[in-house]
């Protein structure tokens, strides 16, 4: 399997490609990352360094591995945060000469654009960007229920609630959806779920909501789903497998006091996932 990921880089710790990369060669994907910035940390530290990538150079480094003959056996280009509308045509170019060569392939987006906690984060252009072009353009999209909510239109509070807002997505061009950080009202205290979506149904994992805020995670969730979706064809699996890994990840995290992804150190946990968590079909 051979994923094309297009995404943010830093030096210090993990996010964007920094955060996928690792996972995906753990599970045995051969990764070709792209680079859109490339910072000396991520931004939540309110100090970095280093440039933001043109996109005419990232266009470049992608013509490049297409003059190598990659693209026929590429299966999935992966995008994470889109800084901006000259990226996002970047990756969508990349998409359809991907798809030209491989019709197979699909594109994987998460569409980052925020959370419950902060709001949305992005330049107002963005979430045009996402609902107009580049969500009718993927195959399979990873908001997170507020991502969900902002990209809908809708206010997804209820599992009902979620699944329509996910109808509502999956009817603007995705066949699949995972919804990450569902916090539904009636769920049980200290609990956090996730939600996959596809033409042959619906199903939920639920596990313990750790008390802490990782940077990074929603790139590792959405890399290891769009993996173990391509593996097994099975969105219920995927799930499990995913929630399982991202969850020994954060546990090790916590434990050990770090500001940062414990990704090495949890490599284990995702080669090799415990599959401790009941998948539920709801739908």
């Amino acid at each position: 399997m051979s994923i094309l990921s297009i995404q943010s880089s830093v030096a210090y710790g993990h996010v964007g490609n920094s955060a996928a990369v690792f996972p995906l060669q753990r599970l045995g994907v051969e990764v070709w990352p792209v680079y859109t910035v490339h910072f000396s940390n991520h931004t939540g530290y309110g100090q970095w360094r280093g440039p933001l990538l043109p996109a005419s150079d990232v266009r470049e480094v992608i013509t490049g591995i297409e003059e190598r003959g990659a693209f026929p056996g590429v299966d999935a280009v992966l995008s994470g945060y889109q800084g901006g509308e000259d990226i996002g045509d970047v990756i969508l170019d990349a998409v359809a000469r991907v798809k030209k060569a491989n019709p197979d392939a699909i594109y994987a987006c998460d569409p980052v654009m925020g959370n419950a906690k902060s709001g949305c984060f992005v330049h107002p252009a963005i979430p045009v960007l996402l609902r107009e072009r580049v969500v009718p353009a993927a195959d399979l999209i990873t908001p997170n229920q507020f991502e969900l909510g902002f990209l809908t239109e809708t206010e997804p509070e209820t599992l009902e609630d979620t699944l329509d807002s996910v109808d509502k997505a999956r009817a603007m061009g995705p066949q699949t959806v995972l919804v990450t950080s569902v916090l539904r009202p009636d769920r049980p205290e200290d609990t956090i779920e996730m939600l996959a979506v596809n033409g042959d149904g619906a199903w939920i994992v639920q596990t313990p909501q750790l008390p802490m805020k990782a940077n990074g995670s929603g790139d590792v969730t959405a890399a290891l789903f769009t993996a173990h979706l391509l593996s097994t064809g099975s969105p219920a699996e995927a799930l499990g497998r995913t929630a399982s890994s991202v969850f020994d990840l954060l546990g090790n995290t916590l434990e050990s006091g770090e500001r940062e992804l414990q990704l090495v150190q949890s490599q284990e946990s995702i080669a090799h996932p415990k599959m401790q968590f009941e998948v539920t079909q709801v739908r």
